[in-house]
């Protein structure tokens, strides 16, 4: 019986992208308030354009490629599923608990990474290339990416609004710390852009690093 072929779930990580760019847009409604944010705004607008640079580059790279590609793909995505629960229940520890959650937060961040790099290397065998497992690890730490951050999205709706003030972005740039709910939406927002942007980085560089030996193993 014929089978279909993988599936890179590009659109569905393209969508999630958008929802969590709509997520974010409700979030720092109205845009002029999230504009008066430190540094120009800058916390606002790194995650809102990370998340369209995921949105043209999951769906460019996921068309068009080979049968061994597409595979490659098809596995980090789903590993990338998995490590990406991983950083969400990090992120909701990290809010819930805090310093008490001790050693279990790295501990699960470490194991994202590691199902990155398992991606990488399965990615590296099927296509004899450990080029094929950086990608794979990329394509894996992306989608992570987006549930960690749907995940810190979600904790600040739970949240609510920063403060119930219509100067809480002013106070903010007119205090050296500002008050601990906005600092705390600032810090939220930048642990959002450093999911999408870092982790891609880890991602291909763990796919390449167990890739490359795995095809030594293999040799």
């Amino acid at each position: 019986m014929a089978t279909g072929k993988p599936q890179t779930f590009r659109i569905p990580l393209v969508l999630l992208a958008a929802a969590n760019l709509a997520a974010l847009g409700i979030l720092l409604w109205p845009g002029k308030q999230a504009m008066s944010l430190p540094v120009g705004g800058t916390a606002a607008i790194d995650p809102a354009v990370s998340l369209l640079g995921y949105m043209g580059a999951l769906y460019w790279i996921g068309g068009g490629i080979e049968e061994p590609t597409r595979k490659a793909l098809s596995g980090g995505a789903m590993l990338g599923f998995a490590a990406g629960l991983l950083l969400a229940a990090q992120v909701v520890l990290g809010v819930r608990q805090g310093g008490e959650a001790g050693f279990l937060r790295p501990i699960l961040v470490a194991g994202a990474v590691i199902l990155w790099g398992v991606a990488g290397l399965r990615a590296s065998r099927q296509a004899g290339s450990s080029g094929t497992g950086a990608l794979a690890g990329l394509w894996s730490a992306m989608t992570s990416g987006l549930i960690a951050c749907m995940a810190v999205l979600t904790e600040l709706h739970l949240a609510g609004p920063a403060q119930n003030s219509a100067d809480t972005w002013k106070q903010y740039q007119g205090l050296a710390i500002g008050n601990a709910a906005t600092q705390g939406l600032v810090d939220a927002l930048n642990m959002a852009t450093a999911y999408l942007l870092v982790g891609p980085l880890a991602g291909a560089a763990a796919g390449l690093l167990f890739g490359y030996f795995g095809q030594r193993r293999k040799g």
